[in-house]
C-alpha cells in the first residue's frame, strides 16, 4: 500500500520496518552491531541484545546480541510485548528498568528470576526516536557484592547509545531500508572484542637476490620498526637464534628445489637476552615465468605468544583440561581429559559434552554451565560417571569463553550427595539431601520455557510444533503425537517421528476403547510406562512400534478432556518422580493452550468465511472487456486481512476497484465490507470517479475509522477505451500494450482513506488500445523484505510483460506463481486484470 500510515503515523503493513533494500541492509546492520557492542563497552557488561519490534507487533525479536552465545537466545529470541520481561517493561513504559542484582530481579520480575536464577544484574533501556519506539536494548553484568548495579553516568552512557541506535533506525525506516523482523530472522551475533592471541606477518622473498617484502605485522614480530626496516632478508636474519639458521637455511633451500611447502620452527631473539618461538610457513608463488617464480618464497610468521608452550604443559598434566566456546561447544581437550571422561577427543571436540555423553545429559550439569555463563562466576560441582565413580568439575568463564579443569575425586563423598552438588574452592564437597535442587530449577526453566512458547501459539497446529521443540529435546524423546477429541473420539492432530501407517491404526479410537491413551484421558492421570513388557503386561495384544518407553499425558482443560499426548522413546527410559511432576504439569499447560487454540480455530474459521461471503464470488460478464480476479489470504500469523476487488458496470460503463485496509482481523474484514458497499453505492448513484473516492472518505470518515485504507478506482469505457483513474494512498497501476511491452501508469494521487474528510482525489484520463490490459493490485502481491517498494513495483511490471499474451486466466494464475513463489505471506492478496477486448 503507497504511502499507507496509519493514524499514529506508523505503516501498517510494515511498521517499524519497511522493505529494506539489499543495498542498505549493511548500514542497518552496522547500526545494530555498534549500538550492542557500545552498550556492553560504556557499562562494563558481559552481554548485551537489542529487541527490536516485530512486524505483527506482538513481539520483541533479538536483533542483535554481544557476548551472549546463541544457545542462550533460543528460549528468549521472542519476547511478548505483553509480557512480565524487563525489556517489554521498558519498551511499553518508555523508561529504563534497572535491576542491580539478583534480590531485585526476583523482587519485580519474579518470572526471570525463577527462569534465571543465578546472580546478575541487568538493565533495559526502550530504542526510540521522536514518539516511536522500535525495542529495546539490555545489558548484563556480574552483580557485585555491594549490589549498586550501574553508575549513574553508566546509566547515561546507555541511554545515549539507545537513542543514538533510535535516531538511526529513524532515518533509515524514512528512506524504507529496514527490514521487517519475525522469530525466523537470524539474529546478528558479535563476540566481544579482544586483543589478538595470534600475530601474522606476512612476506615475499626472492632467494636469489636476498630482497624480501615484509608487512608491518612480520616486521614488529621481529622487533623492527616498518619504517627502519630496509627490505634485506639479512636484517630479519640477525634476530633469528643463531643455532636456527643453519637449519632454517637448508630447508628453505630443500622447499625451493623441490617444490614442497616450507614449515619450519624459529626462535626469535627479544633484546633482552631470551629468545620466544614462531612458525614460518612459505611456498613457491604460481607464475607462467617458472624461473622467476622458483626464485621467489611467499608465505607467512604466525607468532602465537606463549599458547605453544601452554599447550604442551597442559598436555603434560595428569589432570583434564578444557576449554568451551560461548555456545558450550568444546574448542580444547587435553589427553587426560580423553582418558578421564573416556572418550576420543575427535568425537568431543565441536560438540556439547553434555550431548556425547549421556551421563552428562543431566539437566543438573547444564545448569551449572549456565549459571557460570550468565554470572560470569566460577563454578565447580560434582559429576557421578556411571557406575558409582566421582569426578570434581570447575568452570571458569570469560569473556571469550570457559576454562575448564576435571579430576576424579580423590576423598569419600556423602552418601547423600546428588549430582552437580556444588564444591568450595579448595573444600569437601556440599552434602545434598536427595533429590537434588538443581534439577528442580532445570525442570522449572522447561516449564516456564513450554509455557512462553505456548504464549505464542496462535493455532492448534502452532501448539503442537511449540510442544514438539520443547519437550522432545527437553526429556530426550524421539517420537511425539497430540491426538484430540472430537465426538467422543480420538483424532490426531500431527506427530513427529512415528510412521503414518502406524498412527493411522489407532485414527478414530473410542473414548471407552481399552488402549493407554484412552485410559490416562478417561482417568485424567498420566500413565508412564517404562517398558514393552509392562506396556504388553497391561495391555496383552496391543501393536507396539519400535518404541520401549512411553508417557502418555491427558490434556484436560476446564474439567473437559481436550485430547493426548503421547510421548515415546526409542531406549527404556525411567521416569522418576520429579520428571513425572513435570510432565504432568506441562500436560496441563498444553491443554489450556491446545483448546484457546482450537478456540481460535474455530473463530478464525468463522472470520474467513464472513471475508469471503464479502468478495465477488463471480465477476459480471462484460461487453468488450475481459476481467479475471485473484484473492490469497496471508499464511503467517492465521489472520484474516482487508483487501478486495470488485467489478461493478453501470450504464455504458464498468468500475473497476481494488482496495487494501490495515490490519489483518475481523475489523480489518469488516471496514473492507464498508468501504466496498460505499463504492457501490456511489458507483450507483452516477458519481464521477473522483467524487466516489471522495464521497467513499468521507463515509468513512463518518463512521470514526480506527483503521486507514488504500484503494485505486478505474471507471472504463469499452466503447471509447477511455479509462479514469483515481488513487487514494495505493500503489499505481500497470498497463500491458498488445505489443507485449509494460509500463508503470504514474498517475497522481490522493492521500490515504480516512485522513483528511476534505482530501482531493485528482482523476486521470488514459484511452487504451484494443489488445491492452490493465492491472491492479495490493502489494501483498509484490512486496518483499529485502527491497524497496519501487523495485517490487517494477519487478511486476517485467513479469506482466514477459508473461501475457495468451488467456487472461492464464496470465493471473502465472503472475501469482512467478511474484509470489512462496506460500509463506504475512498480507493478503489482491489482483485484478482487465482486458480491452472491443469486438471487431
Amino acid at each position: 500500500m503507497e504511502g499507507n500510515v496509519s493514524a499514529n503515523g506508523v505503516a501498517p503493513n510494515s511498521y517499524p520496518f519497511g522493505a529494506a533494500s539489499a543495498g542498505e541492509a549493511p548500514e542497518r546492520d552496522d547500526a545494530l552491531v555498534s549500538a550492542v557492542v557500545s552498550a556492553v563497552e560504556v557499562t562494563g557488561a558481559h552481554a548485551g541484545s537489542v529487541f527490536l519490534l516485530s512486524g505483527d507487533h506482538r513481539s520483541l525479536v533479538v536483533a542483535a546480541s554481544c557476548g551472549t552465545p546463541p544457545s542462550l537466545l533460543s528460549g528468549w529470541r521472542r519476547i511478548p510485548v505483553n509480557s512480565g520481561m524487563p525489556v517489554a517493561e521498558a519498551y511499553r513504559s518508555g523508561r529504563m528498568v534497572h535491576l542491580a542484582d539478583a534480590e531485585e530481579t526476583m523482587r519485580r520480575f519474579p518470572q526471570l528470576a525463577v527462569a534465571l536464577p543465578y546472580p546478575f544484574g541487568s538493565a533495559s533501556v526502550p530504542v526510540r526516536a521522536g514518539e516511536r519506539t522500535f525495542g529495546a536494548l539490555a545489558v548484563v553484568w556480574t552483580a557485585g557484592p555491594d549490589g549498586a548495579g550501574l553508575s549513574r553516568a553508566q546509566r547515561r552512557q546507555l541511554r545515549s547509545v539507545a537513542d543514538r541506535l533510535g535516531t538511526t533506525l529513524a532515518g533509515l525506516r524514512a528512506r524504507g531500508a529496514l527490514g521487517e523482523y519475525d522469530e525466523r530472522t537470524a539474529p546478528i551475533v558479535v563476540p566481544l572484542p579482544s586483543a589478538p592471541v595470534i600475530r601474522v606477518g606476512l612476506f615475499d622473498w626472492n632467494l636469489d637476490t636476498g630482497a624480501l617484502t615484509a608487512d608491518d605485522e612480520l616486521c614488529a614480530i621481529f622487533g623492527i620498526p616498518p619504517r627502519e626496516f630496509d627490505g634485506r632478508a639479512a636484517t630479519l636474519a640477525a634476530m633469528i637464534e643463531p643455532t636456527d639458521l643453519p637449519g632454517f637455511r637448508s630447508a628453505a633451500r630443500a622447499a625451493v628445489q623441490e617444490g614442497h611447502v616450507l614449515a619450519h620452527c624459529l626462535r626469535i631473539r627479544d633484546g633482552r637476552g631470551g629468545h620466544r618461538t614462531v612458525e614460518l610457513w612459505g611456498r613457491i608463488p604460481e607464475s607462467p615465468d617458472d624461473l622467476a617464480a622458483s626464485a621467489h618464497l611467499i608465505g607467512a610468521v604466525i607468532d602465537s605468544g606463549s599458547g605453544m608452550a601452554a599447550v604442551a604443559a597442559i598436555e603434560r598434566l595428569a589432570d583434564g583440561f578444557f576449554a568451551l566456546s560461548p555456545d558450550g561447544c568444546l574448542a580444547y581437550a587435553n589427553h587426560s581429559l580423553e582418558n578421564l571422561l573416556r572418550v576420543r577427543q575427535d568425537e568431543l571436540l565441536g560438540r556439547r559434552p553434555w550431548d556425547v555423553l549421556p551421563w552428562l545429559a543431566d539437566p543438573v550439569y547444564e545448569d551449572r554451565y549456565r549459571a557460570a555463563l550468565v554470572s560470569q562466576q566460577p563454578v565447580s560441582f560434582l559429576v557421578r560417571r556411571p557406575p558409582d565413580e566421582w569426578l570434581v568439575f570447575s568452570l571458569h568463564p570469560g569473556a571469550q569463553g570457559m576454562t575448564g579443569w576435571a579430576a576424579p575425586v580423590r576423598q569419600p563423598v556423602p552418601a547423600d550427595t546428588g549430582p552437580g552438588a556444588p564444591v568450595a574452592e579448595g573444600g569437601p564437597p556440599v552434602s545434598l539431601s536427595s533429590p537434588p535442587a538443581a534439577p528442580r530449577v532445570g525442570s522449572l526453566y522447561r516449564v516456564l520455557t513450554l509455557g512462553s512458547a505456548l504464549t505464542e501459539a496462535v493455532t492448534a497446529h502452532e501448539v503442537f510444533e511449540a510442544v514438539a521443540e520443547q519437550l522432545l529435546p527437553a526429556f530426550g524423546g524421539q517420537k511425539l503425537a497430540i491426538s484430540v477429541v472430537e465426538q467422543r473420539r480420538l483424532r490426531l492432530l500431527a506427530q513427529r517421528g512415528y510412521s503414518k501407517r502406524f498412527l493411522a491404526r489407532f485414527e478414530g479410537t473410542p473414548l471407552h476403547a481399552r488402549l493407554p491413551v484412552t485410559d490416562a484421558l478417561t482417568s485424567g492421570a498420566p500413565l508412564f510406562v517404562e517398558s514393552r513388557e509392562e506396556l504388553l503386561e497391561t495391555y496383552p495384544g496391543i501393536t507396539v512400534s519400535h518404541s520401549n518407553s512411553w508417557a502418555f499425558l491427558p490434556l484436560i482443560a476446564s474439567n473437559r478432556p481436550v485430547g493426548v499426548c503421547m510421548l515415546a522413546f526409542d531406549d527404556v527410559h525411567r521416569f522418576p518422580d520429579e520428571e513425572r511432576g513435570v510432565l504432568t504439569a506441562l500436560g496441563g499447560l498444553i491443554a489450556q493452550a491446545l483448546e484457546r487454540a482450537r478456540l481460535y480455530d474455530a473463530e478464525f474459521a468463522l472470520a474467513r468465511g464472513l471475508q469471503n461471503a464479502l468478495l465477488p464470488h463471480r465477476l459480471p460478464t462484460l461487453p468488450g472487456l475481459r476481467v479475471t480476479g485473484r484473492y490469497l489470504p496471508g499464511t503467517r500469523g492465521m489472520e484474516i486481512g482487508g483487501d478486495w476487488y470488485d467489478v461493478i458496470p453501470t450504464g455504458d460503463e464498468v468500475a473497476l476497484v481494488v482496495g487494501d485496509v490495515e490490519g489483518h482481523n475481523v475489523a480489518a474484514a469488516a471496514a473492507m465490507g464498508q468501504l466496498r458497499s460505499a463504492v457501490r453505492a456511489f458507483v450507483a448513484a452516477g458519481h464521477r470517479p473522483s467524487d466516489v473516492v471522495a464521497g467513499t472518505n468521507r463515509l468513512h470518515m463518518d463512521l470514526d475509522p480506527a483503521l486507514l485504507a488504500s484503494c485505486c478506482y478505474a471507471r472504463f469505457h469499452p466503447r471509447s477505451g477511455v479509462v479514469r483513474i483515481v488513487r487514494a494512498g495505493h500503489l499505481p497501476p500497470l498497463l500491458r500494450l498488445p505489443d507485449g511491452q509494460a509500463e508503470i501508469l504514474d498517475v497522481p494521487g490522493g492521500p490515504l482513506l480516512g485522513i483528511d474528510a476534505a482530501a482531493h482525489f485528482p482523476e486521470s484520463e488514459l484511452r487504451l488500445v484494443p489488445g491492452s490490459v490493465l492491472a491492479l493490485y495490493t502489494d501483498g502481491l509484490i512486496e518483499r523484505r529485502e527491497s524497496d517498494i519501487g523495485s517490487d513495483v517494477d519487478r511486476l511490471r517485467a513479469s506482466l510483460a514477459r508473461l501475457g499474451g495468451g488467456p487472461l486466466e492464464d496470465l493471473a494464475d502465472a503472475l501469482l506463481r512467478d511474484v509470489c513463489p512462496s506460500p509463506d505471506r504475512v498480507d493478503d492478496i489482491a489482483l485484478l486484470l482487465t482486458e480491452y477486448a472491443p469486438p471487431r
